[in-house]
């Protein structure tokens, strides 16, 4: 059970470092992609709109297609596709099973950071200015804190559906420790192995959970 928890954390540990950074960058590219008004002047070809029309299309049907499909048939669809598709063996279930739950949960992520930004007025943005404020100033020190206590319930629980979404892997054979415990129950025919993985579920969703309280202790200040 140990063994199989090891795998569980790293891919817990692995999403979040791909997810977190990845999830930023996706809601830039939401946010520089937004046009006042996407329409062309007849007449008048701008490549500049063609781009981030292209863009925001892109960015759009990733966020529909993760979001819009099982986690599980993505898994499948990144550890068997590149075979069915392409002609490729020996792809390395672990890090299938990584690149899948990475882009799962950016899409994710993108739209709870993009919630957060954009509950802010803009009438704190054009305060800041009238203060003499700096862009960058105006984003770390008045709006960045403000955005981290307002996603950061949604987050706790992502980080919450992480650990228990890690038993999908099984799907592809990773022994995490769903898996594990799967093994030991048909091998024994006992339930005990079972109700021991989800007394580990438990306690490491137990641990994020104190984890973000705290963390919404501390940001009280920002109300």
């Amino acid at each position: 059970m140990f063994s199989g928890m090891g795998t569980s954390l790293a891919i817990f540990g692995l999403t979040l470092a791909i997810a977190l950074p990845l999830g930023l960058a996706v809601v830039a590219l939401q946010q520089a992609t937004k046009l006042p008004d996407v329409s062309i002047p007849h007449g008048r070809f701008s490549i500049r709109k063609y781009l981030k029309l292209i863009l925001r299309f892109i960015v759009r049907a990733y966020l529909l297609i993760m979001r819009g499909t099982p986690l599980m048939l993505q898994l499948f669809f990144f550890y068997f596709g590149p075979y069915y598709i392409f002609g490729i063996r020996g792809a390395d279930r672990f890090v299938m099973a990584i690149v899948a739950f990475g882009l799962n949960y950016t899409a994710y992520f993108a739209e709870i950071y993009r919630g957060g930004i954009e509950s802010i007025s803009i009438g704190q943005y054009e305060a800041a200015e009238a203060l003499g404020f700096t862009k960058s100033q105006t984003f770390f020190k008045i709006i960045l804190p403000q955005v981290i206590k307002r996603i950061t319930p949604p987050m706790g629980n992502e980080f919450m559906s992480l650990v228990k979404d890690t038993a999908l892997a099984r799907v592809i054979a990773v022994a995490e420790m769903f898996d594990v415990a799967a093994k030991a129950a048909s091998g024994s025919a006992s339930t005990i192995p079972f109700v021991m993985a989800g007394v580990f579920y438990l306690i490491m969703n137990s641990v994020v959970e104190q984890g973000f309280k705290r963390a919404e202790r501390k940001l009280e200040y920002y109300k």
